[in-house]
């Protein structure tokens, strides 16, 4: 009797509902979820935070372009071991003179006496300090040199012995010749037509009175005013008056005692 109860005895319910493991199935899967979440918004973060450092990095040091580099490459001012020396001299003769100084008694005695280079009047005389005015360039500027008043296409002839230096275009001064002289003198021929008397060329030797070629027209700052040559001189290099060197007969011819344009 007391087995058959013991078989039948009531069993007590169970303290967990189903309900209560669905409830804790579902926390555990959103539980999985949040993780997941933040794992990924955490990635995210150093994934936005290394972007930015690296685009930081690329605007404080940007990449040089080849032509950049090339920019920055300096000049290289020296010549090459084996490059060929230009045929040009080192020095042009340029109707922008040296400065104006009269030479030594002793370099003054080794000069020829210059005779007149084309014939005519003395119309603007050299003066290195006081400004003349320009009616080519209408302004005032310093004159190096004298002007000759000649007739058009007037014959302009060496002033003295010597050897022709350099034959060249002046983009002011037009064509020019270069004569240089016993004492170190240098005579230039300016505002020159372009056609030269047969025989002219650098390195070629003429003699006092040879003819050179003829007046032209052909200097630009001076194409204002009427024919003329355009005669300067240098001795050692300085610039000089050359109505200082010009014998007596060339200065009456030039009536240097008559008013100039100054």
């Amino acid at each position: 009797m007391n087995d058959f109860n013991q078989s039948f005895k009531p069993q007590k319910p169970s303290d967990k509902k189903p309900s209560d493991k669905n409830t804790v199935a579902k926390n555990e899967k959103m539980n999985r979820i949040i993780y997941v979440t933040a794992i990924a918004l955490l990635l995210a973060v150093v994934i936005i935070a290394a972007v930015v450092s690296a685009t930081n990095r690329a605007k404080k040091d940007p990449v040089e372009t080849p032509k950049q580099t090339e920019q920055k490459k300096p000049e290289n001012t020296n010549p090459k071991p084996n490059e060929t020396p230009s045929d040009e001299p080192e020095e042009k003769p340029s109707d922008e003179a040296p400065t104006d100084q009269t030479p030594s008694e002793d370099v003054a005695s080794k000069l020829p006496t210059f005779a007149l280079p084309a014939e005519g009047a003395l119309s603007v005389k050299h003066d290195p300090d006081m400004q003349v005015f320009s009616p080519t360039m209408q302004d005032w500027r310093v004159h190096l040199g004298i002007d000759i008043n000649t007739a058009d296409k007037a014959a302009v002839y060496c002033a003295a012995d010597g050897k022709v230096e350099k034959v060249w275009e002046d983009v002011r001064m037009g064509w020019c010749i270069a004569v240089s002289h016993s004492g170190g003198a240098v005579s230039y021929y300016k505002n020159l037509d372009k056609t030269l008397a047969t025989g002219i060329e650098e390195g070629a030797s003429v003699k006092s009175g040879q003819l050179l070629g003829s007046v032209g027209d052909t200097a630009m700052i001076e194409v204002a005013q009427e024919p003329h040559l355009h005669f300067e001189l240098t001795v050692g290099g300085l610039q000089v008056d050359p109505l200082e060197y010009f014998g007596d007969e060339a200065l009456r011819a030039l009536a240097v005692d008559a008013e100039v344009n100054e």
